[in-house]
């Protein structure tokens, strides 16, 4: 793998956790029942912190990244063993 697959890879794990991280321990104004005039009240409640998920989602995401990069470094799953239609013609082990 090259860097910038990793790089590649490492955005992509990166955004696939931030988007699941994203609602999780979230308090909407509706939950805390101050909604103000003009928003939603799934709006997030004054109490969020932008810089604190994105500090999670880094510290989450490091470790995934790195064990995927490991596996493929490592060549523990191949394309042929996802190939599930024998579209290369791979032969499996």
């Amino acid at each position: 793998m090259n860097v910038v697959s990793a790089i590649v890879l490492l955005a992509i794990v990166w955004f696939m956790t931030l988007f699941v991280l994203l609602p999780v321990g979230l308090r909407t104004q509706g939950d805390e029942g101050e909604t103000l005039k003009g928003t939603h009240a799934g709006s997030p409640a004054s109490s969020f912190s932008m810089r604190r998920k994105l500090k999670q989602v880094t510290l989450i995401a490091l470790p995934v990244w790195a064990l995927i990069c490991a596996v493929i470094i490592w060549g523990g799953i191949t394309v042929a063993d996802i190939d599930i239609f024998d579209r290369l013609g791979a032969q499996r082990n």
